[in-house]
């Protein structure tokens, strides 16, 4: 055969094995396809304004998005029923192990400082605590509103949560109960809202919340939510006594640290390649995701520049 059939012959072979019946390893890149990705309830506010500013911006792009409690969120990771998850907490050990033995290794980066918000009824004019008393709470010293104010005339103290493995009360349990279950006057309801709900209609009760829930001041559901509740300020030590001791779970003061009850913000990506869970990854812990963390009410884990021409 003369070379120029080698070559002819050799090109055939080629055109015939990228025809239309070559399949590709994957049918998503960074910016198109389609992903799950979860999220813990806690922070569905975040998540929810982050996959829909993604998918916003890339049209060929569909993010399932898993709203799930903290611990239903890490199993759905290891499962891979999800690519990457939204949780307050970085990988345990135990989770480490099991990605060690799949040859995986997960990239985690934290993108955002949250707050965990104490609310009350608007009707109860008791809205400011101590953090030692936070803690004879939750460990069941204090139970009655008057151990708090000898003048209330609230009853027993009822202190309600999200859900059952939830990540606030697991940030409580570990900070400030030494990983102590909790007493009998502290209960799980469903989600966030359900914990709105309930705290708007029992004078007697302190909701535990994800702060994203009642940050963003331009969303009208959580303008709606505001006006049933009321936000209790924090002081750090029990000698507190005058105003300025309290600081509320406000950006400035998650800031510089003085509101209390802060927890970092992650993404944990398991894809190992550049898909759509990398993509969006990238886009969250990057610059327009930062960008849409401030505006939800919450601390940027890293600061962003901006660029201001003056005429």
């Amino acid at each position: 055969m003369c070379p120029k059939h080698l070559i002819i012959f050799f090109l055939s072979i080629l055109t015939f094995g990228c025809g239309t019946d070559f399949k590709q390893p994957y049918s998503d890149t960074p910016t198109s396809g389609i992903v799950s990705i979860g999220a813990d309830e806690t922070l569905t506010p975040l998540a929810t304004t982050q996959k829909e500013t993604f998918m916003g911006l890339y049209q060929y792009a569909q993010i399932n998005l898993k709203l799930a409690s903290e611990a239903e969120s890490f199993r759905l990771l290891l499962a891979d029923s999800v690519k990457a998850i939204i949780a307050a907490r970085e990988l345990n050990e135990n989770e480490k192990a099991v990605f060690e033995s799949k040859k995986l290794i997960p990239q985690t980066s934290k993108f955002a400082i949250d707050a965990i918000a104490l609310i009350v009824s608007p009707n109860n004019s008791d809205s400011i605590l101590t953090i030692p008393q936070l803690k004879e709470i939750l460990s069941g010293e204090i139970t009655n509103w008057k151990q708090l104010n000898p003048k209330s005339t609230k009853g027993d103290i009822t202190v309600v949560f999200d859900n059952n493995g939830s990540s606030t009360s697991r940030y409580l349990k570990d900070s400030l109960n030494s990983g102590k279950e909790f007493p009998a006057n502290c209960f799980a309801a469903k989600s966030n809202p359900d914990v709105i709900e309930y705290v708007s209609k029992n004078e007697n009760a302190i909701g535990v919340i994800g702060v994203n829930w009642i940050s963003d001041k331009d969303d009208p559901k959580m303008l709606s939510f505001n006006k049933k509740i009321k936000v209790v300020w924090l002081a750090k030590h029990a000698d507190a006594i005058y105003p300025d001791d309290y600081f509320g779970p406000y950006q400035a003061y998650m800031y510089t640290g003085e509101y209390p009850l802060t927890r970092s913000i992650y993404i944990i990506n398991r894809e190992g390649r550049p898909g759509l869970g990398t993509g969006f990854a990238s886009f969250v812990a990057g610059d327009q995701g930062q960008r849409i963390v401030r505006l939800t009410g919450l601390l940027p884990s890293s600061p962003y520049t901006r660029d201001i021409q003056l005429k």
